[in-house]
């Protein structure tokens, strides 16, 4: 259950503490995919797409709001700026990226094992992000709690299948709205030895975010790697507003990772059309990481789509629900790789309350949408319900599980010599099984992906150990999981320096700022 790392690093070296522990188990610390992309638009769509996005930049724009420096940045780049509106002429943010954005960039880890590759072939998995609920068999749907983060922490970072412990995981709702961001920081780095994401909800709570990374890995290494991933979300329609610009400058000027996401609800904060959406996306998306090239260049980036629709009887947001959100999708991915960056979208959405049919037949759906369409960083891959609003601890656990599975059909398959057993047919002959032949008794531990909580025995075996459904089996494990966990070597110089950069922290900021 779980696993343990070889190698362990702290990357900030103290004089007289040991640097490395050997651990029991290594894990990959991300995916590299050996199958191909799904190709849904021909070259000429997505160069219609494309045009469609410049003119919207173009005739339309987007507004910078409450940032005058931004306005600035934007009028000496040559773009038209009137008042808040800026526009840009067609092909100018795609020339900005293509000048200086990586095609790929490392996020290193506090144990460097765990350090990811953003781009190309590579798909990384994070938890997801931002539910303020939480729900368990346990339990009904309630306000999320520090403790929740806490153990969603460590569930990921036991978890195989999840390469990034994402960033606001849960919303801690019982901690101060104006502290709680360097309790979840501390807790990623605390518990928990993947990459992490900062915090956007101020630049000053950005400053924060790279202070803390500072100190865990040394202002050496954080002043030379991209040591912190950001989430800036647009106000779709076409705006970013200083909170997100503000955040997304002091990202950048540290040479930090921005992921530049527009939330686009179709039906509401776009239109309907899934060619309307790629445009709009596209536009929004680079918009912002044209920005941070121009702040500074090189800064590691993503384009990003979140890929909603909107239940038009109701008003209920509704990730994953149809075929919709999922060929955009897959259209969005073609665009990335034509920009050439690395990019972020997919995940195991549902709209279902709880762990039910609903839940996992869209989750499992659009995760494989999301392998096919080459995504490279999965946020909310393990853990939403309601279209995002709640977490689930059981649904967190049979995500993870479904993780493996994509990740297994990602490997493709191998067609080395020995795979085609040859030597088993000699031995075996026409007419016998291959049930204790060499081949098979070589590759029988690991020749098939074995589920960690699916059932496939019997019914009468099943019957014997209780009649369980997967709702109650993922109850099970993640408490086994919390029951087994074990925190990864932190140097205890560091944690005191953090613990101690929080409380002056708090002193000085207002536990409920408006």
């Amino acid at each position: 259950m779980g696993y343990f790392l070889d190698q362990v690093v702290t990357p900030r070296r103290r004089r007289g503490r040991k640097q490395t522990v050997t651990l029991e188990k290594s894990a990959p610390a991300f995916i590299t995919r050996n199958v191909p992309t799904y190709e849904l638009l021909n070259d000429a769509s997505l160069q219609l797409v494309e045009d469609r996005a410049d003119r919207l930049l173009d005739e339309v724009g987007m507004d910078f709001r409450d940032d005058p420096e931004v306005l600035d940045i934007w009028k000496q780049a040559g773009a038209r700026v009137d008042g808040e509106r800026v526009r840009f002429e067609p092909g100018m943010l795609r020339s900005i990226i293509k000048a200086s954005a990586p095609k790929e960039f490392t996020q290193v880890a506090r144990n460097a094992e765990r350090s990811v590759v953003m781009g190309g072939k590579n798909a990384i998995f994070a938890p997801a992000y931002g539910p303020p609920f939480i729900r368990s068999l346990d339990f009904e749907r309630r306000y999320a709690t520090m403790e929740d983060f806490q153990n969603l922490v460590k569930l990921a970072y036991m978890s195989d299948s999840i390469h990034h412990s994402g960033g606001v995981v849960c919303e801690p709702v019982d901690l101060p709205a104006g502290h709680r961001h360097l309790d979840m920081n501390y807790c990623h780095i605390k518990y928990s030895d993947k990459a992490f994401m900062g915090a956007v909800t101020s630049a000053e709570r950005a400053e924060d975010s790279i202070e803390m990374a500072r100190i865990l890995f040394g202002r050496g290494t954080t002043g030379n790697n991209c040591c912190l991933t950001s989430l800036i979300n647009v106000n779709s329609p076409l705006v970013l507003d200083g909170t997100m610009s503000g955040a997304l400058k002091v990202y950048a000027r540290a040479g930090q990772g921005v992921v530049v996401s527009p939330f686009l609800i179709a039906g509401a904060t776009g239109p309907v059309s899934i060619a309307s959406n790629l445009a709009q996306t596209l536009a929004e998306s680079m918009a912002g990481i044209a920005l941070a090239q121009l702040i500074n260049p090189s800064t590691p980036v993503l384009l990003a789509l979140l890929s909603t629709a909107i239940n038009m009887r109701t008003g209920a947001p509704a990730p994953a629900r149809g075929p919709e959100p999922t060929l955009t999708l897959l259209g969005f991915g073609q665009l990335a790789r034509r920009l050439g960056v690395p990019w972020r979208g997919g995940g195991s959405h549902s709209t279902s309350k709880i762990l039910d049919a609903q839940c996992m037949q869209e989750a499992s759906s659009f995760m494989m949408a999301t392998a096919l369409a080459g995504t490279n960083f999965v946020i909310h891959s393990a853990g939403s319900l309601e279209g995002g609003l709640s977490m689930s601890y059981e649904k967190f656990v049979t995500d993870a599980d479904n993780l493996a599975n994509i990740q297994r059909l990602l490997a493709g398959i191998d067609l080395s010599e020995d795979e085609f057993g040859l030597d088993a047919y000699h031995e075996v002959g026409p007419g016998n099984h291959f049930l204790g032949c060499a081949h098979t008794m070589a590759r029988y531990k690991d020749a098939f992906f074995e589920s960690a909580l699916n059932d496939s025995n019997s019914f009468e075996q099943w019957s014997e150990h209780g009649s369980t459904d997967l709702a109650q089996r993922a109850n099970t494990r993640w408490k086994k999981m919390l029951a087994d966990y074990q925190p990864p070597p932190l140097d205890p110089a560091v944690d005191e320096e953090l613990l101690s950069f929080m409380a002056r922290r708090k002193q000085g900021l207002p536990e409920n700022p408006l």
